[in-house]
């Protein structure tokens, strides 16, 4: 069979081999991993159920651009390799973090988000419990942390993300606004998020991506039992549950969260050891739950 050819009189073998990459300009591509965990909050008193908060972990840049300011692990995908292995190469190289499941969140491909040239970068997220892991900083990171993330309205009702690192002493503090796109089609609801003057900003776009994922976890949580990727392999009912308000921003009335949750859950016939208060019943995620969602 002959094969096609095209205006030029062209078949593709030929085409492919006077063809010139460089002749065109293109943008380089990265990887950012975002990775969430749920961890007990600091309390005096050991009598009181620990309450929990929502942390993301990030690095410190060793060098330019935005050296020393903190950001999501991340770095350059190489050429002759795949999407999913420069973001488990990076975090390894990185963080030290290897066995996370990741996918992908979202692409960043604004033409300012990065002072060295254009780049676009494929964002993933990953749920982790957190005595999983043990984040050490290599490669290009100088330091790394977990860094407590609230999205919540102030007094005055206007929305905030803010980043706290009470042992680094560090607070980064964001407004969030709704802007309106238009892309020929439909307008579409996106955020711009203004940091705080007395704050530095967290480096590239990356507070962006943080926004995006605690969206994306919020609206996610409540029709897939990702939470269960955030607690223990036994918990009680009242540590899932806390683990829910904590995403949503919201608390939720114990009865019907636990009748929401009577699917996805078996009870065993344990129970907590070594609390400051009556021991609750424990629980496991039931691998073969019935969904009527």
């Amino acid at each position: 069979m002959n094969e096609l050819r095209n205006e030029q009189g062209l078949t593709e073998t030929e085409f492919l081999a006077a063809y010139q990459p460089g002749d065109y300009e293109r943008p380089s591509n990265t990887v950012d991993m975002l990775l969430f965990t749920i961890d007990d909050k600091h309390m005096d008193d050991v009598r009181k159920d620990k309450e929990k908060e929502l942390k993301v972990l990030l690095i410190k840049r060793r060098n330019h651009p935005d050296i020393h300011k903190w950001a999501l692990p991340g770095g350059f995908v190489d050429i002759d390799e795949n999407i999913d292995v420069a973001a488990y190469r990076e975090l390894q190289e990185e963080t030290n973090i290897t066995n996370v499941y990741m996918e992908q969140l979202y692409t960043f491909g604004d033409v300012g988000r990065d002072k060295r040239m254009r780049v676009i970068s494929i964002a993933h997220m990953a749920l982790i419990p957190p005595d999983s892991v043990k984040p050490i900083a290599g490669d290009d990171a100088e330091d790394v942390a977990w860094f407590t993330v609230e999205k919540r309205k102030d007094s005055n009702l206007e929305e905030q993300l803010i980043l706290t690192n009470e042992e680094l002493n560090l607070k980064y503090v964001y407004k969030v606004e709704n802007t309106i796109r238009k892309n020929g089609v439909v307008s579409v609801a996106t955020p711009s998020i203004i940091a705080s003057e007395e704050n530095n900003k967290i480096a590239f776009d990356h507070i962006e991506i943080i926004n995006m994922g605690i969206d994306r976890l919020r609206n996610k949580v409540e029709y897939v039992p990702i939470a269960f990727n955030l607690v223990p392999e036994k918990f009680t009912l009242n540590d899932i549950q806390k683990v829910y308000e904590v995403i949503l921003g919201r608390k939720l009335v114990k009865q019907n969260f636990r009748k929401w949750i009577d699917r996805f859950v078996e009870e065993l016939p344990e129970k907590q050891v070594s609390v400051g208060h009556r021991p609750a019943t424990l629980y496991r995620y039931k691998e073969k739950h019935i969904d009527n969602i």
